[in-house]
This record gives structure tokens, C-alpha cells and sequence, in this order.
């Protein structure tokens, strides 16, 4: 019989180390916290086990582990800005020109929008799960992801690019 972790938390794994990943741009930190994350989740899965939104109290605690990092090594602006373009492991694919100037634009949205897009986007998820999976409404989730595709719109027009 497989554990309460294995059942629920586990098979998050692979979504949430992408949403920190896209946080620390680093795989050995991304990772540290994912774990840190899972440890706290094990610790406390008597009471996890009843609570009304598993994904949202998991993510909050992924984004809570960030923010104390980039406290902790004065970086704190690392979640609200990028300042430099991500350059993602690609494992032998290269990614098209286009492609690293829409990663970029999606790195500088607002956090809010940024996270939905990713979720919508590349998670693939429904407007109820992101809306259950960020404990935001659901008109929320819709208004953030409107703002984010228009404005990635807006500058790939700028820039020549058609969308």
C-alpha cells in the first residue's frame, strides 16, 4: 500500500521542480528546496492529509523556501525581476531564436501573471486547477493569464515578430 507522500505529493514532483526552477534558474538549488519542501510535507502529512488544498499549501511552502533563500543571500529581487535572459538546459536541443526571446518575455512578467502563464501554458493545467493551485479566484487566474498573453503579444509585435 503506498503512503499518503507517494499518493499526493510525489507525482507533483516534476511541476513543482519546474515552478522552482523558473524561480532560482539553478537545478542543484531548485532541487534542495523541492526536497526541503517534501520533508516538511512528511513531517506534517497527519495534518496535510485533511487539508482543504494540498497543491496550494505545497506551492506556498515551495515559494516560502525561495523568498527565505533570496533573503537569507540578499537577493530578494530574484522572484519579483529577472535581469539577465535564462538560458535553459536544453539537453542537446537547441532552442530557436524565437523561442529564447518568448522565455524571456514570460521571465519578466509580474510573478502573478508569469506563474499562471506557466501553469496554463506549460503545465497545461484547467483554469479550476491553477485557480485551487495558487489559492487565487478564478476570475483572478483568467485576468493575470489575459494580461500575460497580451503583453507577450505586444512586445513580439514590437519586435518584429509575428505571434
Amino acid at each position: 500500500m503506498k503512503s499518503f507522500f507517494e499518493l499526493h505529493i510525489w507525482p507533483l514532483r516534476g511541476k513543482l521542480f519546474r515552478m522552482v526552477y523558473l524561480w532560482t534558474k539553478d537545478r542543484d538549488l531548485s532541487e534542495d528546496m523541492l526536497q526541503n519542501v517534501f520533508e516538511k510535507t512528511v513531517e506534517r502529512q497527519k495534518e496535510l492529509q485533511t487539508h482543504p488544498n494540498l497543491n496550494g499549501w505545497i506551492v506556498k511552502s515551495l515559494k516560502n523556501e525561495v523568498l527565505m533563500h533570496f533573503r537569507k543571500n540578499g537577493k530578494i529581487d530574484g522572484l519579483e525581476r529577472a535581469d539577465h535572459i535564462p538560458q535553459p538546459e536544453t539537453n542537446a536541443l537547441e532552442l530557436s531564436e524565437s523561442n529564447r526571446i518568448i522565455f524571456s518575455l514570460v521571465e519578466n512578467l509580474p510573478e502573478k501573471q508569469r506563474e499562471v502563464f506557466q501553469l496554463r501554458e506549460i503545465e497545461e493545467m484547467s483554469y479550476e486547477e491553477i485557480s485551487n493551485f495558487l489559492e487565487i479566484s478564478l476570475e483572478q487566474v483568467k485576468v493575470n493569464l489575459h494580461r500575460a498573453r497580451k503583453t507577450i503579444r505586444e512586445k513580439l509585435i514590437n519586435q518584429g515578430i509575428t505571434p
